[in-house]
């Protein structure tokens, strides 16, 4: 259209082509201003074209603020034009005579430029050129254009444009329309780095005017204009104040962006800190993953200090960014080692200890900060972290170790109240277990206990030997229905009632029909037992030799009898189990041992032992017992655990017991 308008009659352009290149590159200008306008601005353009004999002016007239050219030079593969974008005003300002932009203060924009004719026939009025060139290069701005032209940016283009790119733009229009060297902006966020660079247009050295940035603390800032001569003092400052406000809330916008996105850093760095720390219930586990988390994130190196029984504190766990560091900085941070925790860290963390008061900053070993471990009201120790590597600790650092320090607190409290938990229940499991077995001539005991679990959970079976004389011995075993305390609980029940009732006279059998009976008076019918109970005692004079057993069997299994010869079987008949019905059923059985047999009593968890969907059962025990036929009563014990273990590798899932009595040749 253009081309075509060029070429009509009355345009002045010569019809033999002397301006044919004059023509092509006009248009071709003019087509990167229109695509410019429609891309950029959004709405519709207009092109105004003036024709004397000096020279062509072409204007491009849209509805939006103007290209920003720093920003518009980078590519937008939406508009398919990566390769070449950007591109157009650096043609029109190397290809046209003169060029430049207008603002009007009903917000339309124009970017003109003039193509000098290479044929003059007659000089130009001077009237005749200002009027072909539209005023666009003459005209002056009154003030409240310059202060829209320098303010206005679009809604539309601010989303667009990242804060700092907004704060470019804003940098290009005060500096073009001051005239200066250069302009810049510094910002201090308040964390120790100082004052930073974040956006400067142009470059220079010669007076500086500059003007505090309107912003909130802790940021601080400052925009400053540099001219080679001296500035319009009042016309200079009045427009850096001005656009002061606006560069500040984009700086603070930024600020902002970037506090947030740190925030969701760190909420997602404490709620993996709370994964890792709350993994484990082990004491030494759950301190050696703290410093873990905090180095070297927080700080270059971190130790963690507990508080022993005697009130000391001690070096638990400790790491430095630097392995190297290792060796020196465990020789500063042991209380117990050469040359020690340096006096004022010492007197930092005891005073911690003492009181609970958070944080403490510290200058030896180096800069840092100690933050007390408190949970339930209790110190338990404290988290000592060394300064980040070029920073000191931010306000910010201040509160994430504070808050990761509440965190490991907790975790190691409750690891240590586990581990105190478990160290009671399995003091009580070793205490329903004789501390030694009897050590009599002509008879020889064994036994062998393996828990389910080596956790807090107490389990139900047991294993006792009583001398009841130096020619009698009261030997049980059983297992008590659940685990835990009431399971431990009813274990010692009934194994003291057995030794009090057995000690008084009575024999196995009416024994156990009154521990029945007392079992019942408890009224719980989830604590049943089973129990086999043997009085063991030597022959009487002239009786053969060896041993004689009266076996007594309350729904518990059958035990083995391992002859010396190598054979083996089960013995005694089965009863009532204990604790369920008030009147059981019981019989007494009786067998002898002669010299170098066994008798082996076991609970179910040898004979229940599962390898997928197979049981050890009764008939892999009496092999493994023969086959250590011969042997003491530990042989026979050792050879049938074994023999379980190697059946299946998994986790026990019942307690093991086993008791061995052996008459010795």
């Amino acid at each position: 259209m253009l081309q075509d308008a060029l070429a009509a009659p009355g345009s002045g352009v010569d019809a033999d082509g002397v301006d044919a290149d004059l023509v092509d590159t006009t248009v071709l200008l003019a087509s990167e201003l229109c695509e410019n306008a429609a891309i950029h601005a959004g709405t519709e353009f207009e092109l105004e074209l003036t024709v004397d004999d000096t020279a062509l002016t072409v204007a491009v007239t849209d509805r939006g603020a103007g290209p920003l050219e720093l920003h518009l030079a980078q590519p937008r593969r939406q508009y398919g034009r990566a390769a070449s974008h950007g591109r157009g005003l650096e043609m029109v300002a190397r290809l046209a005579s003169r060029w430049g932009t207008r603002h009007e203060s009903d917000g339309r924009h124009a970017i003109w430029f003039v193509m000098d004719r290479p044929t003059v026939t007659a000089a130009p009025r001077r009237g005749d050129t200002e009027r072909a060139q539209g005023e666009w290069a003459q005209r002056v701005w009154s003030e409240a254009e310059q202060a829209r032209w320098l303010l206005h940016v679009p809604p539309a283009l601010v989303d667009r444009l990242q804060p700092m790119e907004l704060v470019s733009e804003l940098l290009r229009r005060l500096r073009e329309l001051l005239g200066a060297d250069a302009v810049r902006v510094e910002v201090d966020e308040g964390d120790g780095s100082g004052p930073q660079e974040v956006a400067r247009d142009g470059a220079g050295i010669g007076t500086t005017v500059a003007v505090p940035l309107p912003l909130t603390p802790p940021l601080r800032g400052t925009l400053e204009v540099v001219t080679a001569g001296p500035p319009e003092e009042e016309r200079t400052r009045d427009l850096v104040e001005l656009i002061a406000y606006r560069v500040a809330m984009a700086v603070e916008s930024r600020w902002l962006r970037e506090v947030d996105q740190r925030r969701r850093a760190w909420m997602t760095y404490l709620a993996e800190t709370s994964e890792l720390l709350g993994q484990s219930l082990d004491v030494e586990l759950a301190v050696a993953v703290v410093p873990q988390v905090v180095v070297p994130r927080l700080g270059r190196w971190c130790a963690v200090h507990l508080v022993d029984q005697a009130g000391r504190l001690r070096l638990a766990a400790f790491t430095h960014a630097d392995e190297n560091e290792l060796t020196e900085l465990r020789a500063v941070l042991d209380p117990d080692a050469r040359p020690g925790l340096p006096a004022q860290l010492r007197t930092e963390l005891s005073a911690l200890i003492r009181d609970g008061r958070n944080p403490a900053r510290f200058a030896v070993p180096t800069d840092g900060l100690a933050v007390a471990l408190r949970a339930r009201g209790a110190t338990i120790g404290t988290l000592v972290v060394g300064r980040p590597d070029g920073r000191p600790h931010s306000p910010e650092d201040v509160v994430l170790i504070g808050d990761i320090a509440r965190r490991a607190a907790l975790a190691i409290h409750n690891a240590q109240s586990t581990a105190a938990h478990v160290a009671v229940s399995q003091a009580l499991q070793h205490a329903l277990l004789p501390r030694a077995l009897p050590i009599a001539p002509g008879v020889d005991f064994a036994a062998e206990y393996l828990p389910a679990s080596t956790g807090s959970d107490v389990g139900g079976d047991f294993y006792d030997v009583l001398t009841v004389d130096p020619s009698h011995w009261l030997v049980s075993i059983g297992d008590v229905c659940g685990k835990g305390a009431r399971a431990a609980a009813r274990t010692g029940l009934v194994r003291d009632v057995l030794r009090v009732l057995v000690r008084g006279g009575r024999t196995p059998q009416d024994a156990v029909l009154m521990l029945n009976d007392v079992m019942m008076e408890a009224g719980d019918p989830l604590q049943y037992c089973t129990l086999a109970t043997a009085m063991v005692s030597r022959p009487r004079p002239g009786g053969p030799p060896g041993l004689d057993v009266a076996l007594v069997l309350a729904g518990h299994l059958q035990p083995a009898v391992v002859r010396a010869d190598g054979t083996a079987e089960l013995v005694g008949r089965f009863g009532t189990a204990v604790g369920l019905i008030p009147g059981i059923t019981l019989e007494t059985t009786h067998h002898h041992l002669a010299p170098g047999d066994t008798l082996l009593a076991y609970t179910d968890g040898v004979t229940e032992r599962r390898r997928r969907h197979e049981h050890f059962g009764a008939d892999r025990l009496l092999a493994a017992a023969a086959g250590a036929a011969g042997g003491g009563a530990a042989q026979v014990v050792a050879a049938v655990r074994e023999e379980v273990e190697r059946f299946s590798r998994d986790r026990r899932g019942d307690d093991i017991a086993l008791l061995a009595v052996r008459a010795t040749p």
